[in-house]
């Protein structure tokens, strides 16, 4: 059976190694994960609550249209039941936006070091990945992603994705320059335009633009939400996507009817109602980013001011060989050298003791992996 040429070439995601495997590998018994931008405080004690309130309903499908976890997510966001869509984590939605909106030949175009789960829907649905490079701070460059659009006419772009902050570089995009690409680029009807804000939550830059708020004004904005962040839900797979009308007609045209299950629908709509949990959340990152600021500047490692939950520094060195010398001693962080950074390294916020033994290993590692 032929294959073709776009799956025989695609390079799957990569998900952060898991803390089993690294024990079993290294004979470890105690491993710190800072690899996946995970929640440190674990799932909603109110989420967990109303899951346990539902564990005996699992014999029943769940609800395809996940009504009571649609109208709070319409009370709790403002915005309009009949504009919510949901996704198995929006990696399915991302999937299902390409293959509804795109089709074989058709591209998609984003930043550099954007999100890389972009670049792999787009080639399984045979769709070409096109690039905007990004600033030298690692800043998105909104201006060169619309010139790339209107230089390229004949390249059939039918979405562009902006991740705002942006995995794996912790940058946000705001200000007049968000203003402008939409005065370009919104309210066309050859393109959508879609904010992908995982990370919405933990942004303290005062420039910055919440897509969320300001979407319903362009009939081409569309977003992308996330449960696995500040709600700690990631284990359930829970995303929502923001949507003109039309969008979410065909969107769930296509979608699986029972995408997202019945525990995942329940725990979302408590995890909604947890202020002190999203709160406490959004405390603990600020509060391990200042504490990682401090430390990588003191040990002399360059790093970017992170909107997220994670901090992007440079290790001089090369990044595999910190990446095997951490594992050795229980630390998992994220090389992200497939985003063509070859000494740069991500670290998610853990609780303060990981946070801790993260750095003690990262000062030892200095002196056991040379120097670039």
């Amino acid at each position: 059976m032929k294959v073709s040429a776009e799956i025989l070439n695609l390079i799957p995601y990569k998900p952060g190694k898991p803390i089993s495997e690294t024990q079993r590998e290294y004979g470890l018994k105690e491993v710190v994960k800072l690899a996946s931008n995970e929640n440190a405080l674990g799932p909603s004690p109110k989420a967990i609550a109303a899951i346990q309130q539902y564990l005996a309903h699992q014999h029943r499908y769940p609800d395809p249209a996940a009504f009571h976890l649609v109208q709070k997510i319409s009370e709790v966001w403002n915005v309009p039941a009949t504009q919510i869509g949901l996704g198995n984590g929006s990696n399915e939605i991302i999937d299902l936006l390409i293959r509804i909106f795109c089709e074989p030949g058709d591209a998609i175009l984003t930043s550099e070091a954007a999100f890389v789960a972009y670049a792999v829907c787009a080639q399984a649905a045979r769709v070409k990945v096109r690039t905007a490079p990004l600033r030298k701070d690692l800043t998105m460059d909104l201006k060169a992603i619309a010139d790339h659009f209107f230089h390229n006419p004949n390249a059939k772009i039918k979405i562009i994705f902006i991740p705002n902050p942006n995995n794996p570089t912790g940058t946000v995009v705001g200000g007049a320059e968000l203003d402008e690409f939409l005065v370009r680029l919104g309210n066309r009807d050859d393109v959508l335009l879609v904010f992908d804000e995982a990370y919405t939550e933990f942004v303290r830059d005062p420039q910055f633009k919440e897509a969320a708020k300001f979407y319903q004004n362009y009939s081409n904005v569309l977003v992308l939400k996330t449960f696995s962040k500040v709600y700690g839900l990631a284990g359930f797979r829970l995303g929502a996507l923001l949507a003109p009308e039309y969008v979410l007609e065909y969107y769930n045209r296509v979608r699986n009817p029972f995408n997202v299950n019945d525990l995942a629908q329940v725990a979302g709509a408590a995890a909604l109602d947890d202020h002190d949990y999203i709160k406490a959340s959004q405390k603990i990152v600020w509060k391990g980013l200042d504490y990682f600021y401090a430390e990588l500047k003191r040990l002399g490692l360059p790093f970017y001011p992170s909107q997220a939950n994670f901090v992007l520094f440079n290790t001089k060195r090369n990044v595999e060989k910190v990446h095997v010398n951490l594992l050795q001693k229980g630390i998992i962080l994220r090389p992200v050298q497939n985003y063509g950074f070859k000494t740069l390294m991500r670290m998610t916020v853990g609780s303060a003791d990981e946070n801790k033994k993260a750095i003690i290993a990262i000062e030892k590692m200095l002196s056991e992996v040379e120097e670039i």
